[in-house]
């Protein structure tokens, strides 16, 4: 019988952290351990080593997703180990776990089978605290907020114009819409209310895109909570909240340091749903990564639709980073899903409804290459259904766009099965390309929507729910208009409507709200039905989670 991923995670016999930074080159005094297998590195680590060169930045993406699974952060872990088996000096950098998917349907997001992040466990559940340190910011500037109502509201907030939700890391739609201060006047002002998932907070955000922490402390300062009764921003500065919210989380903003299962240094920090939120990891984790290593691996989260288009249109853009090459993974299995073949299917050769499915790959690649100018691989992450005749067609289609394919073995023979799609990043991180972002930050909003929609997601145009077009106007009028644009969509497709599978053509985005994420420096655009806070499914992975008298889990992937 095969392993799990959390008996693979749970035989490894790890480094010390302290080993993997001496490794690497981190000095002890930049150290903070969390026991003996994870670490906190001081953000002066960075300042002190500004003067050094980068490295090559690597940006793993993928397909639109299926209940199928495409494995990118197995592919981010199994590449960079791959790159160390070919006698290069590499590190990966991913996004944390949130709570919500562990517990939900996805699962955490450490890899799996032989190409994984550890301590697994640690990681997928509680790891350093940093989701915790974001979530009670949040819920503190909430708390504040409503108590400078009940003690006379001296800035004539209005009641009926707050924003700023409360948040919680676990997926609970009971706590989607609420009302709160009930039961009399010491209870607080009655009013609508409502959660979002912590990682959808513009805590994280803000966390993920400070560059230290005074930064941290001037986007903290910078989010609009609510608006007064004129329609005029009240913020987080004008509560006098920003300083404490930065003491919460004065140590979250250090990246994780751990290893995969093949001692390579890996940072672990912020960031996941690139379906509602920007999806990145954190700009001083990359940042750092790039100081140590010649070869840095990152992703981004979902499909290059979102999480690469947030990547490149706000992370790189706020920070100055510049990819060298993109890998773009796939599975023959989800490709065929895309053609319209069941799950429990997927298994058997289907040459007809892969070809069917490809055109989801084959947009994504030219999306890579023609919008974002950047050179690009597909990996194919091997399953051992996968036929021969199957993997043919998948080169052969894309050979057509000039792009070549390497097959990944990565979950079953980690480092080593991750040798050839290692050697051909490095060929393309040798080439030249023509970087850029898919709008310039110039542009109108409604215009920035509109790219994104037509060029990334091949829409024929985007539609306006009533009164959105009024909330732009408003944004423009207070100076938000020269701020990227941060798409709320569905992961599911291209399209926001999350049955259009494939490349779907002749349909429209709906804008059906608009905010701006004044701390985080972005516009949020939620299209479709997405949602802020998730729910759990009929049977969630939470019920198959246990844990023993000898304090060891089960059941978690």
């Amino acid at each position: 019988m095969a392993k799990t991923d959390i008996e693979i995670a749970q035989e490894a016999t790890p480094l010390k952290i302290t080993q993997v930074a001496a490794n690497c080159g981190i000095p002890e005094e930049y150290i903070e351990q969390y026991g003996n297998y994870k670490a906190k590195i001081d953000y002066k680590f960075l300042k002190d080593n500004q003067d050094k060169p980068d490295g090559k930045l690597i940006l793993v993406t993928a397909i639109t997703p299926t209940p199928a699974g495409e494995g990118k952060t197995t592919t981010s872990v199994g590449l960079t180990d791959g790159l160390r088996k070919i006698g290069k000096k590499s590190v990966v950098a991913l996004r944390e776990p949130s709570l919500g998917p562990v517990f939900g349907v996805k699962g955490g997001a450490a890899g799996g089978g032989y190409a994984q992040v550890i301590p697994m466990e640690d990681i997928n559940l509680h790891f350093t605290g940093d989701f915790h340190a974001i979530g009670a910011a949040n819920n503190l500037l909430a708390a504040m907020l409503d108590n400078h109502i009940y003690q006379g509201n001296e800035l004539r907030i209005d009641t009926r114009n707050i924003p700023w939700r409360r948040a919680v890391d676990m997926n609970d739609r009971q706590l989607r819409s609420i009302v709160d201060g009930l039961n009399g006047k010491s209870n607080g002002y009655p009013r609508e209310d409502g959660f979002d998932i912590t990682v959808a907070s513009e805590v994280m955000a803000v966390l993920c895109l400070s560059s230290d922490i005074t930064d941290l402390k001037e986007r903290l300062g910078r989010i609009i909570c609510a608006y007064n009764v004129d329609g005029e921003p009240v913020t987080a500065h004008d509560l006098h909240a920003e300083g404490a919210m930065a003491a919460l989380l004065k140590d979250a903003l250090k990246p994780n340091l751990v290893q995969t299962l093949e001692g390579t240094p890996a940072f672990i920090h912020g960031g996941p749903f690139a379906n509602i939120a920007h999806g990145c990891n954190s700009v001083t984790a990359t940042r750092m990564a790039l100081k140590i290593g010649d070869y840095v691996v990152t992703e981004a989260g979902f499909a290059a639709d979102l999480g690469a288009e947030k990547f490149v249109d706000i992370k790189c853009r706020m920070a100055g980073l510049k990819p060298s090459a993109v890998v773009i993974v796939a599975t023959v299995r989800a490709l065929k899903y895309h053609g319209g073949v069941k799950k429990p299917d997927l298994n058997q050769e289907n040459l007809e409804a892969l070809e069917k499915g490809l055109p989801n790959l084959l947009q994504h690649v030219s999306n890579v290459k023609n919008v974002y100018g950047l050179p690009c691989v597909v990996a194919i992450n091997a399953f051992p259904t996968d036929t021969k005749a199957e993997l043919d067609m998948v080169e052969a289609k894309c050979k057509e766009l000039g792009v070549n394919v390497a097959l990944s073995e990565v979950w079953a023979k980690g480092g080593e099965g991750g040798k050839a799609l290692a050697e051909e990043v490095v060929r393309l991180c040798e080439e030249p390309n023509n970087f850029q972002q898919t709008y310039p930050l110039d542009m109108p909003i409604e215009d920035k929507i509109k790219a994104i929609a037509t060029k990334i997601y091949h829409a024929d145009g985007v539609t306006y729910a009533a009164g959105v077009k009024t909330k732009i106007k408003k944004l423009t009028e207070l100076g938000f208009g020269n701020l990227p644009i941060c798409m709320a969509k569905t992961q599911y497709s291209f399209s926001d409507n999350e049955k259009l599978l494939g490349a779907p053509s002749g349909f429209k985005i709906t804008i059906r709200d608009i905010k701006v994420s004044a701390g985080a420096g972005f516009i949020v655009a939620l299209t479709g039905a997405i949602m802020t806070m998730p729910g759990l499914p009929k049977v969630p992975s939470a019920e198959k989670i246990d844990v023993d008298e000898n304090g060891r889990i089960s059941g978690l992937f």
